[in-house]
């Protein structure tokens, strides 16, 4: 076994169905006086549930959260956040609420309670993402990792169908990138294959059946080891193309990650042999990338980047940015594969 290192993350998770009965309580253990509810206009309603829910310990619901948190999205929040004098942050939604209480305290520091009602993952990382002249950048920073995370099955019931599918897959892509990361581990190697299995397993009961809540809770588990990986170990090719795809060209997050992925996979398959061995395993497949492809579109998923509204025209500049101060991958990248590579997602070619 090669030599490694492993440091888990601090935070506290409370998992099950109506977990977010245990809101007010985790409020009051973390010591916040006022808290400010952040969600997306599409969840503003369930924002001022839980907000009512809170009571006293509300300081107030800011329902503007955006896809890709783009900077002056990030602004407003914060202002919004000093005016209530809110001590922390209850994000409920996917990975765009999320994204943006870490905006916030990335600024201010302070906690936050990740509400997840997607299968995104983002409540489990460190990882901030903020879109600003056309370019999506991340980073790494301990004050944005939610401090607690409550998973209620519940909360995911009301997800469609084609978000649920997708939003799994997005999922499914920071465990395959954590299988051939080079900081893995046993570890996140273990919680990467069973997070892909649990996905892979309940998303077809999803769309038989939306309102299946133990397949839900199955998704749910899934996301959360997913996300988990992708917390601890570094992004690749995957996640630095998706990030250009969305934060240039405004793509949609969740279904843009189910695009891209089995061609990702296929690029960096002979090159990264014990992921797709752990694959292989999870998907019960010889060939995982063909899987995937092959299941997302079943599951009533896009087929390509171009029914996403990427252009030919677009190549050029997405070859540029993706390859521009690349992230670490198994294989090299160049001018040439990713140009390959995202002409076969904008088609959707076999794998």
């Amino acid at each position: 076994m090669k030599d490694f290192q492993y440091q888990a993350l601090p935070m506290r998770v409370r998992f099950g169905a109506g977990s977010l009965a245990s809101l007010n309580d985790e409020v009051v253990s973390l010591g916040l006086k006022r808290v400010l509810v952040l969600a997306t206009p599409f969840q503003a309603d369930m924002a001022e549930r839980v907000s009512q829910q809170l009571g006293e310990l509300s300081a107030g619901v800011h329902a503007e959260a955006e896809m890709h948190v783009p900077i002056e999205s990030a602004h407003k929040a914060r202002e919004v956040a000093a005016a209530a004098q809110a001590d922390g942050y209850v994000a409920v939604g996917g990975g765009s609420t999320t994204g943006l209480g870490k905006a916030i305290a990335l600024e201010f520091g302070q906690p936050i309670i990740a509400v997840p009602t997607t299968y995104a993952g983002s409540e489990m990382t460190p990882v901030w993402g903020l879109t600003a002249d056309g370019e999506k950048k991340t980073g790494r920073d301990s004050k944005v990792l939610p401090t607690s995370v409550i998973y209620d099955p519940e909360l995911t019931v009301s997800l469609p169908v084609k978000m649920s599918v997708t939003s799994g897959f997005n999922a499914i892509a920071h465990a395959v990138e954590a299988l051939y990361a080079p900081d893995g581990s046993p570890i996140i190697s273990l919680m990467a294959e069973e997070g892909t299995r649990a996905l892979l397993e309940a998303m077809p009961k999803i769309v038989e059946d939306p309102s299946n809540i133990e397949a839900r809770s199955d998704a749910l588990y899934g996301a959360w080891l997913c996300g988990a990986t992708l917390g601890a170990t570094t992004m690749s090719l995957h996640h630095k193309l998706c990030h250009t795809l969305g934060g240039t060209f405004n793509l949609p997050h969740a279904e843009t990650h189910t695009v891209v992925l089995p061609y990702a996979l296929a690029y960096n398959a002979q090159h990264a042999p014990q992921a797709i061995a752990a694959l292989q395993r999870a998907t019960g497949a010889d060939n995982p990338a063909a899987h995937f492809r092959k299941l997302s579109l079943s599951l009533g998923a896009p087929a390509s980047l171009a029914e996403l509204g990427l252009k030919e025209s677009d190549i050029d500049k997405i070859v540029e940015i993706a390859t521009r101060n690349p992230y670490a991958n198994p294989r090299e990248v160049t001018p040439e594969g990713i140009r390959e590579l995202v002409t076969a997602a904008l088609h959707g070619d076999d794998v």
